[in-house]
């Protein structure tokens, strides 16, 4: 029985999450960096949406400030749903068109650099009841 069992192991398959996964490790360190960042902050990213649009504020300490990155809107419940867009801000706020999304629970995913120190930022926001 045990000569059966150690040959049966020896078929199975083993697949990786990720082949590459030491560069996965340090970007995701990045990753909780950027956050850690984030939370240092004197205010979060507001997030809230309407019926034509959706407004991501960002923090009071960046009024004056270049802010460059993505923003991510993640649809779990399908992938053609997904939103990839540059950050565009005015007067310290970015507007999102309603009409390129879904009614649907996003997850909201913020990654930004400003002076050089990177942010990141996470959130749901539901655009079923928006």
């Amino acid at each position: 029985m045990m000569v059966g069992l150690v040959v049966a192991s020896s078929r199975q398959n083993v697949d990786l999450v990720s082949n590459d996964y030491y560069v996965d490790e340090i970007k995701y360190q990045g990753v909780l960096d950027a956050s850690k960042n984030e939370s240092g902050l004197s205010g979060a990213i507001s997030v809230h949406a309407d019926g034509g649009k959706v407004v991501i504020e960002f923090p009071a300490d960046f009024q004056k400030s270049t802010i460059k990155g993505n923003v991510v809107f993640y649809a779990a419940a399908n992938k053609d749903w997904d939103r990839d867009m540059g950050i565009n801000v005015i007067d310290n706020k970015m507007v999102v068109s309603r009409k390129a999304l879904q009614n649907t629970l996003y997850q909201l995913k913020v990654t930004y650099t400003v002076d050089g120190r990177d942010y990141y930022y996470q959130t749901q926001i539901d655009l079923h009841t928006s």
